[in-house]
C-alpha cells in the first residue's frame, strides 16, 4: 500500500487530516522508561504496546507478554515461530498455561515434545520440576520468545503441541457494497449486521455493552436492549495479557503513537490497565516510516498483536462512537 493509500484509509475511518495533523507532537511528547523497554520482547511486527496521546497525560504501556497472566487459547493465530518439536505422538497441551508444580498430561506431552526438540533430558513424569523449567527458559530464550518458563501458547506453538485455534473463528461473507449495521454505521469486510451475527457467546454479560471473544477473536456491540447490533473479528493479542472477565471504557485517543514509536494507533478505546499500562480496541496500525498499513483486513481473526485488539478502519470507527468512557466491555 502507498502512502496515498495509507490517507484514504485513515479518512475511511472518519479520521481526516486534521487527525493526520497531530501526530507531530505526539512521537515527541512521552517515552517509556529504559526499564520498561528493556521489559518488552523486540518485536517490530506487533506495535500494540504502548500509546501516548493527548488525552491522558500518563504514558500507557503494554507489556509483549505480562508473566503474570497465564497465556490464553485463542483463535485463528499464525506464528512466525518455527515448529522445532516433532510431536510424534500428535499430542497437545489442554491447559492455558503450566508451570512449576503442574502435573498431568499437557505437561507429560510438553516434557516429549522438549525432548524431540532437544531442550530436555530428564525424566517424562507429567510432573513440571525444575529440569522442565529450565528446558522451557533454553527455548524460549533461543526463539526470541518472552523468558518466563510458563508454557503457554507462543511456547506452546514453537513445540507445535498447541490446538488448532482457527476452527474456533467464525467468519462471515463479505457484506454487499454499502451495507450498514442497525445503527446506520457501514459495514467492513469482516463485519455482519446484527440478526446476521454468529451467536453471542454464554454469559457474556446484559445491557449496553462490547463483548470481545479472545477464541473466536470476534467482538459483538449490543444495546442497552440486548440487541445485537454488529460483529466483526478483530486481531487480538499473541499473549496471555487480555485478562478475561467484565471491564469498563476508561479512556479514549483519537490518534495513539506505539511504545516503540514505529506506528500510529487510530481510534484507541482502553478498556484494561495492567501493571505495564493500557490495553484497548484501535484501528489497524499504521507504519510511521512509510504510512503503509501493519496488515489487512483479511488477516484478522488472527493473533497479531502484542496486547491491544486491531479492528478495520470501519470497525474501529464504529466503536468510537458506540463505546464512549464507562461502557462495559465483557471479555470471554
Amino acid at each position: 500500500m502507498q502512502r496515498g493509500d495509507a490517507r484514504a484509509l485513515l479518512i475511511a475511518a472518519g479520521i481526516g487530516l486534521v487527525g493526520v495533523a497531530v501526530l507531530a507532537p505526539l512521537t515527541g511528547g512521552q517515552h517509556s522508561s529504559p526499564s520498561m523497554v528493556a521489559a518488552q520482547t523486540p518485536d517490530t511486527q506487533t506495535p500494540d504496546t504502548q500509546t501516548s496521546d493527548t488525552t491522558v497525560a500518563a504514558t500507557q504501556v503494554v507489556p509483549a507478554a505480562d508473566p503474570t497472566v497465564s497465556t490464553s487459547t485463542a483463535a485463528g493465530a499464525t506464528s512466525t515461530v518455527a515448529d522445532v518439536g516433532n510431536n510424534e505422538d500428535g499430542c497437545v497441551i489442554v491447559e492455558r498455561s503450566l508451570r512449576v508444580g503442574s502435573q498431568g498430561s499437557s505437561v507429560t506431552c510438553l516434557q516429549e515434545a522438549l525432548t524431540s526438540a532437544g531442550y530436555y533430558g530428564g525424566a517424562i513424569n507429567g510432573t513440571f520440576d525444575g529440569n522442565t523449567d529450565a528446558a522451557v527458559r533454553k527455548l524460549q530464550a533461543e526463539k526470541d520468545l518472552y523468558v518466563d518458563g510458563m508454557a503457554g501458547r507462543e511456547t506452546g506453538i514453537a513445540l507445535g503441541i498447541w490446538p488448532d485455534e482457527a476452527s474456533l473463528v467464525v467468519h462471515t461473507p463479505k457484506p454487499a457494497p454499502g451495507a450498514k449495521d442497525l445503527l446506520g454505521y457501514p459495514l467492513s469486510t469482516v463485519a455482519v449486521s446484527g440478526p446476521d451475527a454468529p451467536p453471542l457467546p454464554e454469559n457474556s454479560g446484559s445491557g449496553k455493552r462490547l463483548v470481545y471473544s479472545r477464541a473466536g477473536q470476534r467482538l459483538w456491540a449490543v444495546d442497552k436492549n440486548d440487541r445485537v447490533v454488529r460483529s466483526w473479528l478483530v486481531s487480538g493479542s499473541k499473549y496471555g495479557n487480555e485478562i478475561p472477565g467484565t471491564h469498563e471504557v476508561y479512556s479514549r485517543s483519537d490518534v495513539s503513537t506505539a511504545w516503540n514509536g514505529k506506528a500510529y494507533l487510530y481510534k484507541m478505546v482502553r478498556w484494561l490497565k495492567t501493571e505495564r499500562g493500557a490495553i484497548g480496541f484501535h484501528s489497524i496500525p499504521i507504519h510511521v516510516a512509510d504510512g503503509t498499513v501493519y496488515m489487512t483486513e483479511a488477516e484478522l481473526g488472527q493473533r497479531l498483536s502484542g496486547g491491544c485488539q486491531r479492528q478495520a478502519p470501519l470497525d474501529a470507527a464504529f466503536v468510537w462512537d458506540f463505546a464512549q468512557v464507562g461502557t462495559k466491555v465483557v471479555v470471554i
